[in-house]
């Protein structure tokens, strides 16, 4: 009697795991993040298109087709390349010097006698309008270097001395205790510890600072500067070049954007890379 030979079962779908899962799912969130992003910019350019010629005249709102041949033609004459350079050139000068006054005033602020010296201070660097310090440098240095150096670092430093002084106060003292039990030298303590605690509260400072600089440093431009992305707005306004006035402006909102996006957010992700790799 012949025995019948039982097939091998048909094989199953391949198992996907739990991280390639996890993986897929946070792709498709980024590419959906993506796709929304450029519908918006393709609405509002849509919509600009169209107010522009039908809406509004177009000699008063040119269109981004017009605006962006202005930009052709702006930065085959090297317009654009310098007025960027000089303006970058005072952010980070002025920034810089902002950077230093501000993580100083902060660690000093741990005192209580100098809290009280720069307490208010620190308060109407924070609460005070940009364009008050640009109006007020404007009038006393004109168009002077010392003028937009002086607004940036007048804005911005208070930000910074708020948040390193808060990174002080949350220090983990306990773990400080305990590497100074274990022997562990002062390079070494504020290098492991130290700077890694801080630096939260340093990089949140940096970049809200550094938005409120761009924009202070523009208008000091606009008020009294010979030079830079404000000047070139304010003598296109004055001429009535509306198609040129546009093309500043959107230059600096998408430069501001690519230095937020592109340059800040991926040193700080480099910076904290060092997160990823302790994860379970």
């Amino acid at each position: 009697m012949a025995t019948a030979v039982a097939s091998p079962p048909a094989a199953g779908p391949p198992r996907v795991s739990e991280e390639e899962r996890v993986r897929a799912a946070t792709r498709r969130a980024r590419i959906n993040v993506i796709v929304w992003r450029l519908a918006g910019y393709a609405f509002f350019l849509g919509l600009w298109e169209f107010a522009s010629g039908r809406l509004m005249d177009e000699r008063l709102l040119p269109g981004p087709v017009d605006v962006l041949r202005t930009f052709g033609r702006l930065w085959a004459t090297g317009k654009v390349p310098g007025a960027f350079a000089d303006t970058l050139t005072r952010i980070a000068i002025g920034f810089a010097i902002a950077f230093v006054v501000g993580a100083a005033v902060g660690i000093l602020m741990q005192n209580r006698l100098l809290n009280g010296f720069f307490r208010d201070a620190v308060t109407i660097g924070v609460t005070t309008p940009g364009l008050i310090w640009a109006l007020i440098t404007a009038i006393i240095f004109g168009n002077r270097t010392w003028g937009p150096l002086l607004a940036i670092v007048l804005t911005t430093f208070a930000l910074i001395s708020v948040n390193v002084a808060e990174g002080i106060k949350a220090l983990p003292k306990d773990l400080i205790d305990m590497a100074k039990s274990f022997g562990v030298g002062v390079v070494r303590r504020n290098r492991q510890i130290v700077i890694p605690h801080l630096a939260p509260y340093i990089f949140t400072g940096v970049r809200f600072g550094f938005s409120i600089a761009w924009k202070v440093t523009v208008l000091t431009e606009v008020f009294s500067s010979s030079s830079g992305i404000g000047f070139e707005m304010r003598t296109a306004s004055q001429l009535f070049r509306l198609p040129e006035f546009l093309t500043w402006i959107l230059a600096f909102y998408v430069f501001a954007l690519l230095l937020e996006k592109v340059v800040l957010e991926v040193i700080e992700r480099r910076f904290f890379a060092w997160r990823d790799t302790i994860k379970p």
